[in-house]
C-alpha cells in the first residue's frame, strides 16, 4: 500500500473521531461511511463502562479528542517525514496491548499498518471494543487494510516481531518467551512533576490535569511531584481542587477510602482534602487517589535522580526545570512522534 493511501486513511479516520470529541455528540454529513459507522460508535462510546468500570463516557471521549487531534494531515505529514517508507517489509507484528486506558495500544496499532507490516493484536479484556471498532472504519475507508490486521485470541503465535506492554512481573514473561524475535517490553513507568514553588494557579490547575485524567491509571498521569524544601502545598490543593468531582464517581471514591485507610493504619502522615492524599515517599508509583512527594534542596540533585531512573519514568513535567520536560497538562496529549519509553516504534517497525 502506498503511504499517501495509509495517511489519507488515517486523516478521514480522524475526521471521523472529531465528530465524539466532545460529550455532545455532532454528526458530520461529510465525514465518509458515516451512514453506517456513526451511530454504532456513539452505542459503544456509551456502553463502554459496561465492559470496563473506569471508562465513563468523560474519559472515553477524552482519549478520542486526543487522537482526533493527532489524526490530520499536517500532524501525519510531520510523523512519517523522517522515515523511509520506500518498501514495506510485511512482517507479522504481535501487538500485546494494556486496557487501563481507553485506547492506550491505539498508537502500536496505527504504527505498525502505516510502516507496511501487518499487526496480529491479542487486546486486553479490559478495552477489547474500541479498537476492533476503529479498525473495520479504516477498512471501510480503505479495503487494502483489511489483509493487514488479525485480532486473536488465545496464544500469540505465528509472528515475527512483537512489541508488548503489561507490568514489570508481566515484562519478565514476555522477556523469556518473545527472546527469540525482535521485539519491545514495556514496563511500568510513571510521571513526574518538578516543582519551584513559583508555580501560577493556572499551572497547578493544569497539572490536575496530569494527575486525574483516566483517574491516574495511565503510566502519563503525574504520580510524583519533587518540591523544594519548605514548600507549603496551598497553591497545589487550590489547583487540584478544580478536580473535586472525580470523588463523586463510585470506583475512584472507593480508591480514597481504601488507600487513606491504609495509610493512616501503617500511622503515615499525609495530607488530604476530601479526594486526594498526598505522601511523602521516595517512590514513583503512588495508588489511585494519591500523590507522593519529595522535598529537594538542589535542582541539580533532581535531575541526577531522573536521569539515573530514565527506565521507570515516562514524563518530566515543569516549568523548563528540567531538560526534556513538557509544559503542565500535556501528559495526556501526546503527539504521534512522542513515543512510549523513548523508544522509536517506526524505526524499529521499518527496520524488520
Amino acid at each position: 500500500m502506498n503511504l499517501d493511501v495509509k495517511k489519507n486513511a488515517f486523516v478521514k479516520l480522524g475526521q471521523f473521531l472529531s465528530q465524539f470529541a466532545a460529550n455532545e455528540f455532532v454528526k458530520n454529513n461529510d465525514v465518509c461511511h458515516n451512514d453506517e459507522f456513526f451511530s454504532k460508535f456513539e452505542e459503544l462510546i456509551h456502553s463502554s463502562v459496561n465492559y470496563n468500570g473506569w471508562f465513563t463516557l468523560e474519559q472515553v471521549v477524552i482519549s478520542i479528542n486526543s487522537w482526533a487531534s493527532a489524526l490530520t494531515q499536517d500532524n501525519l505529514e510531520k510523523w512519517t517525514s523522517k522515515y523511509d517508507f520506500s518498501t514495506e517489509p510485511n512482517k507479522r507484528v504481535g501487538l500485546i496491548l494494556a486496557g487501563n486506558i481507553p485506547l492506550v495500544g491505539f498508537h502500536d496499532f496505527i504504527s505498525v499498518l502505516i510502516s507496511g507490516n501487518i499487526a496480529k493484536v491479542k487486546m486486553s479484556s479490559n478495552d477489547q471494543k474500541l479498537l476492533p471498532f476503529l479498525a473495520n472504519y479504516l477498512v471501510a475507508v480503505e479495503p487494502g487494510f483489511a489483509s493487514r490486521f488479525d485480532f486473536i485470541e488465545g496464544k500469540m503465535e505465528g509472528f515475527d516481531a512483537v512489541i508488548a506492554t503489561g507490568s514489570n512481573n508481566t515484562a519478565r514473561y514476555f522477556d523469556y518467551y518473545f527472546n527469540s524475535v525482535p521485539n519491545i517490553i514495556r514496563k511500568n513507568r510513571n510521571s513526574v512533576a518538578v516543582l519551584d514553588g513559583t508555580e501560577s494557579h493556572e499551572d497547578m490547575v493544569a497539572l490536575g490535569k496530569d494527575v486525574f485524567t483516566y483517574y491516574g491509571l495511565g503510566c502519563r498521569n503525574v504520580s510524583k511531584i519533587f518540591v523544594p524544601e519548605g514548600y507549603v502545598f496551598d497553591s497545589f490543593y487550590q489547583g487540584m481542587f478544580e478536580y473535586k468531582d472525580v470523588i463523586e464517581y463510585e470506583k475512584y471514591s472507593n480508591n480514597y477510602d481504601y488507600n487513606k485507610a491504609v495509610f493512616l493504619m501503617s500511622e503515615f502522615k499525609i495530607l488530604d482534602n476530601g479526594f486526594l492524599t498526598v505522601k511523602e515517599d521516595k517512590g514513583y508509583a503512588s495508588p489511585i487517589s494519591s500523590v507522593f512527594y519529595e522535598y529537594y534542596t538542589d535542582i541539580n540533585e533532581v535531575k541526577a535522580r531522573l536521569a539515573e531512573d530514565v527506565d521507570k519514568i515516562q514524563c518530566i513535567v515543569s516549568n523548563n526545570l528540567v531538560d526534556g520536560s513538557i509544559a503542565f497538562g500535556q501528559t495526556q496529549e501526546p503527539q504521534l512522534w512522542d513515543y512510549a519509553d523513548n523508544v522509536d516504534t517506526i524505526e524499529f517497525l521499518l527496520g524488520l
